[in-house]
């Protein structure tokens, strides 16, 4: 985990309990992009506003929240954000939207993929109440996006960026979780 400079946080999202899982990870303050929403909820809006988040319009390409995101990583700083762009409901890893690799292209900083298991088992989608579970984090290498080999940030340029990340997700996680790859057809 690099100890300085802005980096991209990258793990899956299985439960409600894998922010501040990530977060307390990394050794450092850390930035959330969360949905625009969560903002609203009693309780939870007031305790994400006090823990850096800032908010995402996930019905949009929201560009107030990418250039915060773009701007905290060039000022050094640690910005969470899930490549599925939601909660997985069954545990299960999902494709990656390309928000988050066009923010790391465009930053230039490197995204460290993270595989949070067990979080869904110790607060279930749904249940206000906590469980007894063991939680793992595993932790991969950062993944660089190749300016030199893809000077522009077009689709076709961001996809294999975000199928790496999803595959070093990917290979941290139990079978059961990881998903399905995603198919040239859909890159």
């Amino acid at each position: 985990m690099p100890k300085s400079g802005g980096l991209i946080l990258a793990p899956n999202h299985i439960s409600y309990l894998d922010p501040p899982l990530a977060g307390s990870a990394v050794g450092r303050p850390v930035y959330f992009m969360a949905k625009q929403e969560l903002f609203s909820v009693p309780v939870l809006g007031w305790l994400i506003r006090r823990t850096h988040a800032f908010p995402v319009n996930r019905g949009r390409a929201d560009r107030q929240a990418l250039r915060k995101a773009q701007a905290l990583l060039e000022k050094g700083e640690v910005v969470v954000m899930f490549p599925e762009g939601r909660r997985s409901l069954d545990g299960r890893l999902q494709q990656a939207e390309l928000g988050l690799a066009l923010i790391a292209a465009r930053a230039k900083a490197p995204v460290v993929p993270m595989a949070l298991i067990g979080s869904n088992r110790a607060l279930p989608g749904g249940s206000p109440f906590f469980r007894p579970a063991k939680i793992r984090v595993k932790i991969g290498s950062p993944i660089v996006f190749d300016t030199t080999a893809n000077p522009r940030f077009s689709r076709e340029a961001l996809q294999p960026f975000a199928d790496r990340i999803m595959e070093a997700i990917r290979r941290m996680l139990p079978e059961e979780m990881r998903g399905t790859p995603a198919q040239p057809e859909e890159c």
